[in-house]
């Protein structure tokens, strides 16, 4: 992982989340839960027919018209490093005064408290929404570090995440919106 910001809690670096070995990658996944591009793309194609199969079943049991915006459920991780994969819809953005703040925040707290839940040690994120979805990218990093931050003051588990983003602008970002929380102790 290619920019690596060391610390304690979080970490932001710049790579492909499908490479890292943690206990569980978050996925910006579509309501379908069936693969499409970006990351849900890459994710569905690394991990293989398991995550699939696993998405299908959760489409087929328990969202019939699709995964709501904001929360989270939790699948093998097939053929990935990782041991499960967290998967959430984030919203599109529409302008920013159409609940898209507090609906992002949601994708974050719930895949940690699922991750929580399952006595999960590591979690990585992607930039949620940024990129088909139009999530301007620094204000999704204000609100993903706003979020894991009161997210992490207030649980043990996770021990640590891992902010994963695409590109130097990415990682620039979401370091700067860490730090921008007068939080730099957490990097």
């Amino acid at each position: 992982m290619a920019g690596k910001y060391l610390g304690g809690r979080v970490v932001v670096t710049t790579g492909d989340i499908t490479s890292i070995a943690v206990d569980a990658i978050v996925n910006a996944a579509n309501s379908a839960l069936m693969g499409g591009g970006g990351v849900d793309g890459a994710i569905h194609s690394r991990g293989g027919s398991a995550v699939t199969t696993a998405c299908g079943e959760l489409r087929r049991t328990r969202y019939p018209d699709g995964l709501p915006v904001g929360e989270a459920v939790l699948t093998t991780a097939g053929n990935l490093p990782a041991r499960f994969v967290v998967h959430t819809v984030g919203p599109v953005w529409n302008g920013g005064e159409h609940g898209e703040p507090a609906a992002l925040a949601s994708c974050y707290r719930a895949s940690l408290a699922l991750a929580g839940e399952r006595g999960l040690s590591s979690v990585a994120f992607p930039a949620i929404s940024t990129g088909a979805y139009g999530y301007p990218l620094r204000e999704a990093c204000a609100v993903a570090a706003e979020a894991v931050i009161a997210f992490l003051d207030a649980h043990p588990l996770p021990e640590q995440v891992i902010f994963c983003m695409f590109d130097a602008r990415g990682t620039a970002a979401m370091r700067t919106a860490v730090v921008s929380l007068a939080r730099p102790d957490l990097l």
